[in-house]
């Protein structure tokens, strides 16, 4: 893993939950874990990783990636063995 990567990585599982979080650098994450990104309607994606799918609502206008996204991402990680 890149060490970009690693950063975004340590940002979700920093306490407090951080607001300030891209979104590019999470999709870069994700497909840098193996994920398969698929575009849905508006501004949602579907991102296949560990054998299943979660959908992500894209943030805009600003590119900062909301608390509870950042939240739900770090639950998943946590459930798939994945940590900083």
């Amino acid at each position: 893993m890149k060490r970009k990567h690693r950063k975004t990585l340590e940002q979700i599982f920093s306490r407090p939950v951080s607001g300030s979080i891209k979104w590019w650098a999470i999709e870069s994450l994700f497909k840098a874990l193996g994920a398969k990104i698929s575009e849905r309607e508006g501004s949602r994606i579907g991102v296949v990783l560990f054998g299943e799918i979660q959908v992500f609502h894209r943030p805009h206008p600003s590119p900062d990636t909301d608390k509870g996204a950042v939240t739900k991402i770090r639950k998943w990680f946590e459930e798939n063995g994945v940590k900083p």
